[in-house]
């Protein structure tokens, strides 16, 4: 419903506070005098009300603002917003050695996805099914489609009062299209004019509306192809020397190296530039990944209601969405742990004696590929109505969300007892890098599966309206009550679990729980201009335990032209489920093994180890408290700005144990159950490093502040049209984790800003946006010894970099429109890294820098 309602200053103040956006789309306002209007509840709070600006932050990105940026894919999107920060992760990073292929999350302030709470039309989403880096649970953004959202609005402070768990940095609610009326279908193709990669999108938009009801059906398609490693360069390999980077190619070779007699042997076939001098045999898996996987996606979005002439309205959400996607690896790598032995009798055997394996790699087998296939549903049911001076609303809603990952026998997949049976046999060659006949390798080769569920049920109920009259003003009060059940599991495929598949992050997970909550809201007018809210809000978790969080805002416009909020909040993160339910599940991690080297002279470069996780079923809640003090000022119809500064503090965080103390406590030690090493060789003290065992622990806190700006300015150039600029700027002056600051450090830029500017003339609209991430510095661990020491060392840095998207749309009639764009418009390449030693191997940070280079693309959109 839209409503006519002069425009003025105090009330574009309010537009300002509430939208701080990119192209600052305004939205209806009512006067708070109108008698009727319609109520509206807003994000960062229960409470409906007449106006949409409240006391918190909250960033709003219009559909317009949507449709000019250029992207089909909304994990692209919210990866350029400022807001976002370390740990927003896409499908660039979901390759053999991710646990969530083909899924993406945003993570604000750079806290984690998990610290994230990512709602759609104001209520929760079921979890992935498949955690990332193992225990990371989040929402998977690449299940919503992008035709199907009316806005999205991002709330940067914290939320636990209001919505309870995984609120601590912020809340992403992504809100649907609904009332719509008539049909549209949408069509785009794009590619990059580098390496051959494309991108084609398509959808049908209908709605109808009576006196009576609304329906609505958005069927949503997008297609990418893939983008492998082996085209783009210095990108594509894990030796990054001769680009100044370190050589992190695999100490699991082709050929390899082998025992004799116990001693370590490297295949005398071993190239020269490939050899150690500690007698590894290095293999380049670099080009056999994808920077970017084919994916295929298909989902609709229906939204129903029905009005009652008793005054309460039905209403239903059904969503459905099912995505495929691809993940690769290099060839299944093999060590000692594999017990694999060779026959003095082996015809190919060149040492005339039995033999053991150490690390070997089965390339002639082929790349290990996934196909991966996820599902997601998602049903909402429910009332609402007003009683007097109150509205109420409740609902039931069941989700799911599924993946299965599936690879055959053409896709690499080597069990290692058919595999000793065929060297028992003297069939299969591992010596000399020799690529063995496909029908042996037919016989070496299986095919598995891994799957992974998460469910939700829910229920809620709740009030808003007029509590009592506080003089000549009125206090506003919501409240509700809340219940959820959750359950995710993980199962590999049994050849895992026995040990007879090597070479990929295994994960198991199992875990349930149910939670109750009940909060209370007011919003209090102290004055004529000010306003106070309290929050509070009470939840209990069958598994650890129950937590109150309470929250105060104030806003206060002393002035037509300036507004100044405030609020200060605690809040809560619940331990995820598969931190809790997690059963052995494997990681692999470059370091160098210096106990090692220092006792045999051995393994003294960085070299891939394997460590083992377990879940903690005693892991307790996080913590947070946050606050945030913000002045906007508005002059002058076409000009606003806002400034926040910001603090957010989270103690008793969970986190993996930290890896250097672990190993500097256990590794010196050859019989440590948690540092588990093979046994020596004849006259040596330590023996390889065959896992390295891991939990989570409540071990952590982190501090994280800074400052966010917010420009908008119009100018209206007569007959020429009208003309926008938008400035979002994001500096992050603190994050400090366990004591340590990691501000400006790897993967944490100080600054973080778009700036958009749009050109409107009639039929024509251009639309520029320039981001901009600023430079950090590189490599954490510098001498990659598995301790953290960027706060004692000074690494190289890794440069800013500007990206520029450009579009030009044209309604060449009312019902036709026409855009072409492109975005990354200076090809500009990823700025060099050279790494973590962990998931950043191929020269650039891939949670921070896209490489997909320039991107054009033309899209079409017909209405009926």
């Amino acid at each position: 419903m839209k409503h006519n309602i002069p425009f003025t200053p105090s009330l574009l103040t309010f537009a300002i506070l509430a939208t701080s956006t990119i192209g600052l789309t305004p939205y209806s306002l009512a006067a708070d005098e109108a008698k009727g209007v319609e109520r509206i509840e807003v994000t960062g709070s229960r409470i409906k009300r007449t106006d949409i600006e409240g006391p918190s932050p909250v960033q709003s990105i219009s559909r317009a603002d949507i449709d000019n940026m250029g992207y089909d894919n909304l994990q692209q999107l919210l990866e350029r917003m400022p807001v976002a920060g370390n740990g927003t992760f896409s499908t660039r990073g979901n390759n053999q050695d991710s646990t969530a292929n083909g899924s993406a999350a945003v993570s604000l302030r750079g806290l984690g996805a998990d610290a994230t709470l990512v709602l759609i039309n104001g209520r929760r989403v079921a979890i992935s099914a498949f955690a990332e880096s193992i225990t990371n649970s989040f929402v998977d953004i690449n299940s919503i489609p992008v035709s199907a959202i009316e806005r999205i609005d991002i709330l940067k402070d914290g939320a636990s009062a209001i919505y309870g768990s995984d609120a601590v940095a912020g809340v992403v609610n992504i809100i649907l299209k609904k009332d719509i009326e008539g049909l549209q279908v949408n069509l785009g193709y794009g590619g990059t004019d580098g390496p051959n990669y494309e991108e084609t999108s398509g959808s049908i938009v209908w709605g109808a509306v009576s006196e009576k009801s609304s329906a609505s059906v958005i069927i949503d398609y997008f297609k990418n192809t893939s983008l492998s490693s082996n085209e783009m360069g210095s990108l594509g390999t894990a030796n990054q020397t001769a680009y100044g980077g370190e050589d992190f190619r695999s100490s699991r070779g082709f050929p390899g190296y082998f025992y004799v007699d116990g001693v370590k042997t490297i295949d005398p076939d071993c190239p020269a530039d490939s050899a150690t001098s500690s007698g590894s045999c290095l293999f380049d898996y670099g080009p056999y990944g994808y920077i970017t996987p084919a994916s295929e996606r298909v989902g609709a979005i229906s939204q129903f209601e029905y009005n009652f002439d008793t005054g309460i309205t039905a209403f239903m959400e059904i969503a459905v969405q099912h995505n495929n996607s691809i993940s690769a690896g290099a060839p299944t790598p093999l060590d000692e742990d594999a017990g694999l032995t060779v026959p003095g009798s082996h015809p190919n055997n060149p040492f005339g004696k039995d033999v053991e394996i150490g690390r070997y790699r089965t390339v002639d087998a082929g790349a290990r590929q996934w196909s991966i296939e996820s599902d997601t549903l998602r049903l909402v049911a429910g009332l609402r109505g007003e009683i007097n001076d109150w509205s109420w609303e409740t609902a039931v809603q069941k989700g799911r969300s599924s993946s299965m990952q599936t690879g055959d026998r053409s896709q690499g997949w080597v069990r290692t007892d058919f595999l000793q049976q065929e060297i028992n046999a003297g069939n299969y060659n591992p010596f000399g890098g020799v690529i063995n006949d496909p029908d042996v390798i037919d016989r070496i080769t299986t095919s598995l599966t891994r799957r992974g569920e998460s469910h939700m049920t829910s229920f809620d109920a709740n009030i808003s309206g007029e509590a009592f009259s506080l003089g000549d003003d009125v206090v506003m009060m919501a409240a509700g009550i809340e219940y959820r059940e959750e359950d995710v599991s993980d199962i590999p495929d049994d050849q895992f679990q026995r040990g007879l598949i090597f070479g990929t992050e295994s994960v198991s997970a199992a875990a349930s729980r149910d939670q109750y909550a009940a909060y209370v809201e007011f919003s209090i007018p102290v004055v004529d201009s000010v306003e106070l809210q309290l929050a509070g809000r009470f939840d209990d978790y069958s598994d650890f335990g129950s937590t109150t969080n309470p929250k105060v805002a104030l806003h206060w416009t002393p002035t037509d032209e300036i507004s100044v909020r405030g609020s200060w909040a605690q809040g809560f993160r619940a331990p995820s489920l598969a931190q809790i339910g997690l059963g052995p599940s494997e990681k692999s991690q470059f370091f160098i093994d210096s106990y090692r080297c220092a006792a045999t002279g051995q393994d003294c470069g960085a070299l891939d180890y394997n460590i083992e996780f377990s879940g903690n079923p005693n892991l307790e809640a996080e913590e947070s408290e946050s606050w945030n003090v913000g002045v906007i000022w508005a002059p002058v119809a076409d000009f606003g700005l806002s400034v926040d500064v910001w603090s957010i503090t989270q103690d008793n965080k969970i986190d993996a144990e930290a890896f250097g103390p672990v190993y500097s406590a256990e590794c010196n030690d050859q019989n440590s159950t948690i540092c588990v090493r093979l046994a020596p060789q004849a006259g040596q003290s330590l023996g390889v490093i065959q896992k390295v065992h891991s939990t989570f622990k409540n071990v952590s806190s982190q501090e994280v502040s800074g400052i966010d700006l917010s420009a908008n300015y119009s100018h209206s150039l007569e007959e020429l049209g009208l003309l926008k600029f938008n400035l979002e700027w994001a500096y992050q002056n603190n994050f400090e984790k366990d004591g340590r600051d990691y501000t400006g450090e790897y993967g944490y830029p100080e600054h973080r800003w778009m700036f958009s500017t749009n050109w409107e003339n009639g039929a024509l609209n251009i639309n520029m946006n320039i981001s901009y991430v600023g430079e950090f510095e590189d490599t954490p661990d510098i001498d990659f010894d598995g301790n953290l020491d960027f706060d004692s060392n000074t690494s190289r840095m890794v440069d800013s970099q500007v990206l520029v998207d450009l579009q030009a749309a044209y309604r060449i009639t009312d019902s036709t429109k026409i855009s072409i764009g492109v975005n990354n418009l200076f090809d500009e390449e990823p700025p060099f890294a050279i790494g973590d030693g962990d998931g950043d191997l191929y020269g650039y940070v891939s949670g921070v820098h896209n490489p997909r280079g320039r991107y054009l693309y033309t899209k079409v959109s017909f209405s009926f």
